[in-house]
């Protein structure tokens, strides 16, 4: 029998239906954002297999899943590791995610519905109350959401597209990023910024503050890296 109490502690995370891929996907996903899995590690499948309580087939399923989305690495026979970004691919990534957004929230301002302005001013306001009450991992969730559906505003599919790539790649580093309150509170001040300049339907202020968000992320997760 192996030895296993040397390893990471994933109690409570029991998966009850088994046959629904994206639960499986979900709950690795947040092992990774949360660095339970650390990044460069090798993903122990015997260990999480019995913990989450879903069979082989289904958690290498949602391996693959998280492969494309660049957050694990798959080799066949050879076993699954956690992607490790570089300082040097999180900075290009960032990089051009900020020109994206900025682009994102500039057509956001010139074509988005009303109705589409105010459904993201309600998602923004759910954000503040998790950060109310220092509720990281959903604040963490709906600030990914928020992103996703103001590139959608823009009605460019390539844009959304990009977007989405790269977001999936830099999950956890967007997650580190709010790991002090001061950078955490810094963050949120940007997205009142954003929201404001979106109300006001202001593209150069909203793309600028799009940007500078993106910037300052680098500026909050390189020490970690």
């Amino acid at each position: 029998m192996t030895d296993t109490s040397d390893l990471p502690d994933f109690g409570g995370l029991q998966i009850r239906t088994r046959s629904l891929h994206d639960q499986v996907v979900d709950r690795v996903r947040d092992l990774i954002i949360e660095g339970v899995l650390e990044p460069g590690s090798r993903i122990d499948e015997a260990r999480l297999i019995e913990e989450l309580g879903v069979s082989r087939t289904p958690f290498r399923e949602a391996l693959r899943t998280l492969a494309a989305e660049g957050l694990v690495i798959v080799r066949p026979s050879r076993g699954s590791t956690v992607r490790k970004l570089t300082p040097e691919d999180v900075y290009s990534m960032l990089e051009v995610l900020g020109h994206l957004e900025r682009l994102a929230g500039e057509l956001a301002c010139a074509r988005a519905s009303d109705d589409a302005i105010e459904e993201l001013e309600a998602l923004h306001q759910r954000m503040m109350e998790f950060y109310a009450t220092r509720d990281r991992m959903p604040y963490y969730k709906l600030n990914q959401e928020f992103h996703s559906r103001l590139a959608a505003l823009s009605g460019n599919a390539t844009l959304v597209e990009m977007q989405a790539n790269l977001q999936a790649r830099l999950k956890r580093i967007r997650y580190i990023g709010n790991r002090k309150s001061d950078f955490w509170a810094g963050a949120v001040r940007d997205h009142e910024e954003m929201m404001s300049a979106l109300a006001h339907r202001n593209g150069p202020r909203l793309g600028e503050a799009m940007a500078a968000h993106l910037a300052r992320t680098w500026e909050r997760v390189k020490e970690s890296l």
